[in-house]
């Protein structure tokens, strides 16, 4: 697997983590059920925060496009290829931009807009 980290990049690296292991399996470099580095190795190899690692690995694995499998490592899921397009972070900001578009319709201020999310999530 080669991956390439650029820390002058406005990109967060664990967002630079996810795209670059969603490409390899989008260009099929990356296959089903190959075993990916442990979070530690990775890091290790790309001399990042082993935090940061976690938080890719667990995004994808939300996106099912690796899946962890506890002692033996953390593969490629068997349907990544079909997951690998899956972004619910743009998903949230098309809700979220078309929830602030309605609520200004309907007169709010930002400020109130601003107030009802920081209550709802709470």
């Amino acid at each position: 697997m080669n991956i390439a980290i650029d820390i002058e990049s406005d990109t967060p690296i664990f967002t630079q983590l996810v795209d670059q292991i969603k490409q390899g399996v989008a260009s099929k470099n990356l296959k089903p059920g190959m075993l990916l580095p442990s979070i530690r190795q990775l890091a290790n190899d790309l001399g990042i925060n082993p935090n940061t690692v976690s938080k890719a690995y667990k995004l994808l694995e939300r996106d099912s496009v690796i899946i962890g499998k506890g002692y033996r490592g953390t593969f490629i899921h068997e349907q990544a290829l079909e997951h690998c397009e899956t972004d619910l972070n743009t998903t949230a900001l098309t809700v979220i931009t078309a929830s602030v578009k309605q609520l200004r319709e309907l007169g709010l201020t930002d400020s109130e807009i601003r107030n009802a999310f920081t209550t709802a999530m709470k």
